[in-house]
């Protein structure tokens, strides 16, 4: 018999050839219907495939990330299935599952083009092809065959291809009429597969390398139902609508210039009331838990980064040199705040009593990030992370961890986060040199986040492989107003950094022990967090949050005065707003205020002053009456929601 863990830490015995299909089935029928692949001793395969020895077991449905890479993989050889039957003579290079559906670079024959308007032929001859319902079927074939097969075929990109691998390690996958070289997995049969739609066309250097041959590069995406595919396609341009950089812009929240260097952003003071306004709300909230608010330089030697094996992990991807007059000296752009606060910690010896300790800080780091990458406020080279680490005793860790992830839910539902999904992630335990550490640390600290985590009220998933590379973390997945899934806050528990730092504490034994780290960041990124709060809410912030909570408009200048002082009035009682005292119409001041998001628009005149009053106006609802100031902020309280 072999043993099966699976994600929740239960393992169950099977014969040695039981498949990941059977192991669903032996669960529930309604699991083995949409399991399309699995992830086992952490490499993603077919659900077909029989297991022969103990592993760690994770299905795979469409409705989590691995299951869509297997399903647009698969979609992806469709589509060249497709294209070999439209342009014979096709030669094809890379095909695989992205973020967003799937792409194949190709060679059409005899110079000709392949275009937009071909997409309906060749989405046509997908779907034609689909409804045959023909099954993937994997093939372990020897290196000769392969080239063989290619060699026939007058394919030289798979022919490269094949040249990087070794015999007994190739794979072909064949469906109708269609053979690739692949490695998989793939869904059962192209049944499965109900609408595809081709996104967009363009050119694709042969294996990245501009040296090389330029291919053709189709772009699409596909669904098990059609009516997901018409959800996605609405949701795509509503995105455009939500675009954070456009509404950010509108709402003159941040800027970027190239003077100051593409991905630094600057806050403008709209978006820095936004930003203060998250910041201080946790900051209460952790001093409240016992926190303690540190602060630590832009930079740091490189020694640093050395000693918490940053360096070796990431060297001059992420780090940036500092010039200094002094020959030798190396400091670096501070790309992560844990070292530092490693250091907090060995400035004195710690006693067992001070345990845990729990430093935090909003604290701005920089890596590079290469242009093409950067993308408004979600991929930057420099971000302000919410960062806090506290060091424990090994038997405090569980109760730390539980109270963290309080602290994380709390702060996503008051932004309106109500759909999170938290992961369980692990390391990849077929690739142990990513990590650092002994297996025992490992041991330890996965087992605390899954023990913790049978005690959290959240929903759950178990990623292998999404580990960070010195500990395994929680990460909690949110989806926005437009269903998309975002990673934000995260938990990792750490038992390594204390060992390379040589942190210790003297326990109630009157002997030196190690602590536990575990660093936590609610927010992910302030600048990311903001970027998906935008586009979850148009820009139309939770009224806590809105920079400005309320516009007056005088109907004339006249009334610019009475204005003044009812703003005067309501920021006493912490209502804050402006006064438009521009020289326009009143519907072009409140055709302006509804388009800035303003959530109250307070129109004055010469009834208003008279009756010391204002006339009400809710941003989306329109008239709401006439109101004292003190019944205006009685009204207010009412709809702000803390």
């Amino acid at each position: 018999m072999i043993n099966i863990k699976f994600p929740d830490g239960n393992v169950r015995q099977y014969e040695p050839g039981t498949s990941a299909f059977q192991m669903a089935e032996g669960i529930s029928s309604g699991l083995a219907r949409n399991v399309v692949s699995a992830t086992v001793n952490g490499q993603l395969t077919d659900r077909d495939l029989p297991l022969t020895a103990d592993a760690t077991m994770v299905f795979h449905t469409w409705n989590d990330d691995k299951g869509k890479e297997t399903f647009w993989h698969s979609t992806a050889h469709l589509m060249a299935e497709a294209l070999e039957a439209l342009y014979p003579g096709i030669k094809f290079g890379y095909g695989p599952a992205n973020e967003n559906g799937f792409f194949y670079d190709v060679e059409p024959p005899n110079g000709e083009s392949i275009s937009t308007e071909d997409f309906p032929k060749i989405e046509k001859k997908m779907i034609e092809l689909a409804r045959q319902k023909n099954d993937y079927v994997r093939r372990e074939v020897s290196k000769e065959e392969a080239v063989a097969y290619f060699t026939k075929k007058g394919d030289e990109y798979k022919l490269e291809l094949l040249e990087t691998l070794e015999d007994g390690t190739i794979t072909f996958y064949t469906q109708g009429e269609f053979t690739d070289l692949c490695r998989g997995p793939h869904i059962p049969n192209t049944g499965a597969i109900k609408a595809v739609k081709l996104m967009k066309v363009g050119g694709a250097f042969w294996r990245g390398d501009d040296s090389n041959k330029q291919l053709t590069r189709l772009s699409g995406i596909s669904f098990p139902k059609a009516k997901d595919l018409t959800e996605y396609l609405h949701n795509l341009e509503e995105a455009k609508k939500r675009d954070h950089r456009k509404i950010g812009k509108e709402l003159e929240l941040f800027m970027f210039s190239e003077k100051v260097g593409a991905g630094l952003p600057m806050w403008l003071p709209k978006g820095y009331q936004l930003r203060q306004r998250l910041a201080n709300y946790l900051e209460k909230k952790q001093e409240a838990a016992g926190y303690q608010q540190v602060a630590t330089p832009h930079i740091g030697k490189k020694e640093l980064y050395v000693t918490s094996g940053h360096w070796d992990k990431y060297g001059e991807d992420s780090f940036q040199p500092i010039k200094t007059p002094r020959e030798g000296e190396e400091f670096l752009l501070k790309p992560m705040n844990c070292p530092h606060h490693c250091e907090m910690y060995k400035f004195r010896p710690r006693s067992y009593k001070e345990l845990p300790l729990r430093l935090a800080e909003f604290g701005t780091v920089y890596r590079y990030e290469q242009t093409g990458e950067l993308h408004g406020l979600s991929r930057v080279r420099g971000f302000t992370q919410d960062d806090a680490h506290i060091f424990c005793m090994p038997e405090q860790v569980k109760a730390e961890f539980i109270a963290v992830v309080d602290i994380v839910q709390e702060v996503l539902g008051m932004v309106g986060f109500d759909d999170v999904t938290a992961q369980i992630s692990l390391r990849d335990p077929q690739t142990p040199d990513k990590y650092i550490g002994t297996d025992a640390n490992w041991a330890s600290a996965e087992q605390a986040i899954i023990d913790a985590c049978k005690e959290i009220d959240i929903k759950t998933v178990t990623a292998y492989g999404e580990a960070a590379f010195y500990g395994p973390k929680l990460d909690f997945m949110v989806r926005d107003a437009l269903g998309r899934q975002w990673q934000l806050g995260t938990v990792q528990v750490d038992y390594n950094l204390p060992d390379r730092f040589e942190l210790e504490y003297v326990g109630s034994d009157n002997e030196m022990h190690r602590p536990v780290m575990i660093h936590r960041a609610p927010f992910g990124s302030m600048e990311r967090f903001v970027s998906i709060l935008i586009e979850h809410t148009a820009g139309k912030f939770p009224l806590w949050l809105a920079p400005e909570q309320f516009a007056i408009l005088p109907i004339s200048e006249r009334f610019n005065d009475y204005a003044r002082n009812v703003q005067k009035q309501l920021a006493e009682h912490d209502i804050r707003g402006l006064v438009d005292d521009r020289n326009e119409t009143i519907g072009r001041k409140i055709r302006d205020s509804e388009t800035q998001h303003i959530p109250f628009m307070l129109i004055v005149g010469e009834n208003e002053v008279a009756a010391a009053s204002v006339a009400v106006r809710v941003q989306g609802e329109g008239d709401k009456g006439t109101m004292t100031l003190p019944e205006f902020a009685a009204f207010f309280c009412e709809q702000l929601v803390l």
